[in-house]
Parts: C-alpha cells; structure tokens; sequence
C-alpha cells in the first residue's frame, strides 16, 4: 500500500461509484493504473465489498439505538449471533470487551418498535442483561478507517 492506493481507497469511500477516470483526475493517474490498483485491492480482500448508505428516516426509520448484551456463558454465542443475523432492524453486532458482550446498532421506526426488537433481543437463550441507549444524533460515521500513510 502506498499514498496512491490510500487516495484511491479515500475517493471509493466518499463514493463507491467514482469512475477510475473521475478518481485518476484527482490524484493525476492514469485510468489503467488507478483500475489495476483496485483490481489488487479486490483480489487480495481488502476491498470486501461495495455497498450504499440510505437515509434511515427517509425509509421510515426515525430512531437509531446501540444495545448493550450480556450473555451468561460463551456457550449461547453460536445461537445470539444467528438470531441477530436474521433481523433486520439490527444492522450492526460488535463482540466487544468490558461489561456486555455484544454491542448492537438497530434502527426501528418508533419507540413502540423498539420496545418490540428490545423484546426479541431479551428473549433469546443465555441473555442475562441488556442496556439501551438511544442515539440522538450522529456526529461521525465514515463506516470505515483509512489510515495516514
């Protein structure tokens, strides 16, 4: 990885769609170049995957929260894992460090539906505690980190 390779990565990160022409023209390579580059990084599993961000409250998803879970031995991973894989409304799991376990981003509609999710979530095997927090806004989400070179 050079600054190259980090620019490229920056440009895809501010949008997926940049055309390798659009991306040589800002760091003055040539369309070829900044082509084979991304074909590198996509052969060796750096680039996972290209995707979108949607607006959560223009499809109706006016509250975000991060739950907090704590199972009550390792045993019950396996099964939490598959059960939060199969919702919808929970977009992130993070296997955390400190007092919980798991760390969960959901988005929901209404408080009523996050009543509903937070009710599945309690109710899943091995669950011994949960806390919620409700996001009231976002400050920062670039949902990757591009290190300095």
């Amino acid at each position: 990885m050079d600054k190259m390779d980090f620019a490229i990565l920056k440009s895809l990160r501010e949008n997926a769609r940049n055309t390798a022409s659009m991306i040589g023209k800002d760091i003055h390579l040539s369309v070829s170049a900044v082509l084979e580059r991304i074909r590198k990084m996509e052969s060796s599993g750096l680039i996972k995957q290209y995707t979108i961000v949607v607006d959560q409250e223009k499809l109706g998803n006016s509250m975000t929260a991060l739950m907090e879970v704590s199972l009550e031995h390792p045993k019950y991973y396996e099964s939490f894992t598959a059960a939060i894989r199969n919702n919808e409304n929970i977009v992130s799991c993070h296997y955390v460090t400190g007092d919980y376990d798991f760390l969960l981003t959901i988005n929901c509609k209404s408080a009523e539906h996050l009543e509903y999710v937070h009710r599945l979530v309690k109710g899943q095997d091995g669950i011994t505690s949960t806390k919620t927090h409700v996001v009231l806004k976002t400050a920062k989400n670039n949902y990757c980190s591009i290190p300095e070179e």
